[in-house]
């Protein structure tokens, strides 16, 4: 615990200290990477020596004599330490060189500022051991990530944007506390117990903390903020908030079902519907989006339902008394947060060094950067097959545990049994739509022509940026190849979730892990082998180069090119009644027109109808509502007094 302590101390003093040295441009960046970056560097370790020890450390703070700061660091929390740890040290590395706006150095100060705050954060929302510790740092969390959203204030957009993260987080954290209030009621106590409430009480519980918590982790459809402030925020934050940020919606999940000891059949069907509705949808919208990072933040919607689709699946394990259902469900689902973390933080890091570099999210204004971004468009790549769950990378292994999970569920009784072939079946169709998505994007962005001149770039120059990036495909490939040992950090974290299924056996994850490497082992090797004897059967042998027939296209051009809504559109159509489509285009007049123009849009259903039913009714009302706020100071002095007078009736 104190090596625990040391890091969290190490990551905050840094960014008070940007904040002192701001007038210093790079030495304040260089205090503050280094370090939030060792900070981070110590805190992973201290997480995977205890997630390897199966420790459990405990501490606790009295805090004016009132209530106490209580921390415990069990499996479940190790394992997810260690994800915020790791993405957060590449993300300070990475920002290095994307932080080079030497104009503004409060504004890059105050950003390592509150980025530190959000590290913090973090690993002490995973740590609390009682409800007021876990509000306290739950709300840190919430307004450090808030300002560093609306970096870039002076764009409208991005100010939108945060306003709308600010009012999710915190309606959000009134369904947390509202569940906490009724723990609180039945317990008499601050701490995680719930062993004294009723059934219905506990099914009330976790329905709120349901809502509280899907709402931070971008739950559908409690996802509305998300598209939002992902692309806002700087892509180095856009990493750390989808790849950890919003896992601590699912850690606040699992944490209340494992102390609520709440094994009720329509739990688990319920997180397991959710689960496969986000998945789905989730990657219905990604597919019509034009912004390459507003693409990314809906695949955090789509990779969040995939861990439900493996919870849901555990929780209606232990409630078939199905322990292996029950292990491979959990474990598929939490081996799928650190997977997701992983490759999700490559992509926006991609994204930042494609924005970076053409200063452009606009993927059809794209087109041909793989010439010249060489680690940049293989690293995104790999980033890519990893989330649609092709082997030998780490997106196949998470997924694949959840797989086996569902078939283990197919030969209970008849709900559990339609149930888990329909999260077979929405995998399936997830998987599919993502490498759809994902060919578009690798295609459009990195293949062919330049497009316009912002995607005429000259370099990818920017060690600090490319060096996290490698490092994570490096990890997306380790993991997928040999998932063993992350196999075995997995279910040391199911392990302290204290469900009744009894000790997890480990024989058939061994066998089942050795076997995924062998099989990615002779898939590598088959592939070297086939590069050798290309090698050999051309060497010496000259080779003629000429231009392809252009199918009576003697000059093509980038216009002949496939666009990302081109490309999308049959997709799409089949799931308009879900993703209803809006187009706008300029008729084409005369017998040689002058000109045409296209645009179209996909709509977010929950958005749209939000829109409608709550947003701008409001707006309305607080318009007719506008002559209460006239600028008369005596008349707001009448308010106080008034709203005193009543409340007196009260007392």
């Amino acid at each position: 615990m104190n090596l625990f302590f040391l890091s969290i101390l190490m990551i905050a003093a840094s960014g008070i200290l940007a904040l002192v040295l701001y007038r210093f441009f790079s030495p304040m960046k260089t205090i503050a990477v280094a370090g939030i970056g060792i900070g981070s560097c110590l805190g992973m370790l201290d997480a995977l020596s205890k997630l390897s020890h199966a420790q459990t450390v405990n501490l606790s703070i009295d805090y004016l004599h009132t209530f106490s700061l209580a921390f415990c660091i069990d499996g479940l929390s190790a394992f997810f330490l260690f994800a915020i740890f790791a993405i957060c040290m590449l993300a300070a590395v990475y920002s290095y060189h994307y932080m080079h706006d030497t104009e503004k150095p409060l504004a890059t100060a105050t950003s390592y500022f509150f980025f530190s705050l959000l590290a913090v954060s973090m690993a002490l929302v995973v740590t609390a051991a009682n409800m007021l510790t876990f509000l306290l740092a739950w709300e840190i969390m919430s307004l450090s990530s808030f300002f560093l959203v609306i970096h870039d204030h002076e764009i409208q957009e991005n100010r939108k944007a945060g306003y709308l993260y600010f009012i999710f987080s915190h309606v959000g954290a009134m369904f947390i506390i509202a569940a906490f209030g009724i723990i609180y009621a039945g317990s008499g106590s601050f701490a995680f117990e719930a062993a004294d409430l009723s059934q219905t009480a506990k099914i009330i519980v976790f329905v709120l903390a349901f809502i509280g918590f899907g709402s931070k982790a971008g739950v559908f459809p409690f996802h509305v903020w998300l598209p939002h402030a992902h692309p806002a925020a700087p892509s180095h934050i856009s990493a750390v908030m989808s790849g950890v940020m919003i896992k601590t919606g699912i850690y606040g999940i699992l944490r209340l079902y494992s102390f609520l000891d709440l094994h009720v059949p329509s739990i688990g069907m319920g997180v397991l519907f959710f689960g496969m509705l986000s998945g789905i949808l989730g990657v219905v919208y990604a597919l019509g989006q034009h912004d390459i990072k507003r693409l990314l933040a809906y695949h955090s919607v789509e990779n969040i339902g995939i861990i439900l689709i493996g919870i849901g699946i555990g929780m209606i394990g232990v409630e078939a008394k199905n322990p292996i259902m029950a292990v491979m469900g959990f474990a598929g689902g939490l081996l799928h947060v650190l997977n997701h973390s992983i490759f999700k933080s490559l992509l926006f890091m991609g994204a930042g060094m494609v924005l970076h570099k053409t200063g452009t999210r606009s993927i059809d204004a794209l087109g041909g950067l793989l010439k010249k971004m060489k680690v940049t468009g293989v690293t995104f790549l790999i980033g890519s097959l990893a989330i649609s769950g092709l082997p030998p990378f780490n997106g196949f292994v998470s997924e694949f545990f959840i797989y086996l999970a569902g078939f283990q569920g197919v030969q209970v009784e008849t709900p559990v049994f339609a149930l888990c072939l329909l999260a077979i079946i929405s995998l399936a169709v997830i998987g599919g739509l993502a490498l759809a998505c994902f060919s578009k994007v690798v295609g459009v962005v990195f293949q062919g022509e330049p497009r316009t001149d912002l995607a005429r770039v000259d370099n990818e120059k920017g060690p600090t940026m490319l060096l996290p990036m490698v490092l994570l495909a490096g990890a997306c490939a380790v993991i997928g190849i040999y998932p063993q040992a992350f196999m075995f950090m997995t279910l040391n974290g199911v392990a302290t979730l204290g469900l009744d299924y009894g000790r997890i056996p480990m024989q058939p994850f061994t066998h089942l892990s050795a076997n995924i490497t062998l099989g990615a082992t002779l898939f590598i090797g088959f592939f070297l082998a086939i590069l050798a004897l290309r090698k050999i059967l051309y060497q010496n042998k000259p080779i003629g180069r000429s231009g392809t027939w252009g199918c009576g296209f003697t000059q093509p051009t980038y216009r002949m090119q496939y666009t990302g809504s081109s490309y999308a559109a049959s997709i799409l159509e089949f799931f308009k009644p879900a993703a209803p489509l809006e187009e706008k285009h300029t008729p084409l007049k005369g017998i040689f027109p002058q000109g045409s123009s296209y645009h179209s849009q996909v709509h977010d259903i929950i958005e749209l109808n939000l829109n409608r039913a709550i947003v701008s009714p409001v707006i309305w009302l607080f318009d007719k509502l506008r002559w209460i706020q006239h600028g008369d100071i005596h008349l707001y002095i009448g308010y106080i007094l008034l709203a005193i007078v009543v409340l007196l009736f009260f007392i």
